[in-house]
């Protein structure tokens, strides 16, 4: 009898998904990825709370929309510098330690 786990990778082979490598990324890959996450969610904490503080002053609805524009761009930002640094790491790990 199969475990669902082997089910699933059989299902990800059918629809042509390449499976997860066995052995994994490394704990000091795994704790570098860990680290630029936390740095990330804390970053868009800080920026959460400084737009909500800035929300509660503006009146204005056209500086409101701006403020919601500029928290939004900000965001993203830093989540695709999160994903960016994220495919870096992976990139390295993918081709292991350097030579020379």
């Amino acid at each position: 009898m199969k475990s669902a786990y082997e089910l699933a990778l059989e299902r990800m082979e059918r629809q042509g998904i390449e499976r997860p490598r066995e052995g994994g990324l490394d704990e000091g890959v795994r704790l570098e990825m860990a680290e630029v996450r936390q740095r990330a969610e804390a970053r868009v904490a800080e920026l959460e709370i400084l737009h909500r503080d800035r929300l509660q002053r503006l009146l204005e609805p056209e500086a409101r929309r701006q403020e919601e524009e500029g928290y939004r761009d900000e965001r993203r930002r830093i989540e695709e510098e999160r994903d960016r640094r994220l495919d870096e790491i992976r990139g390295a790990a993918d081709r292991g330690p350097s030579t020379g």
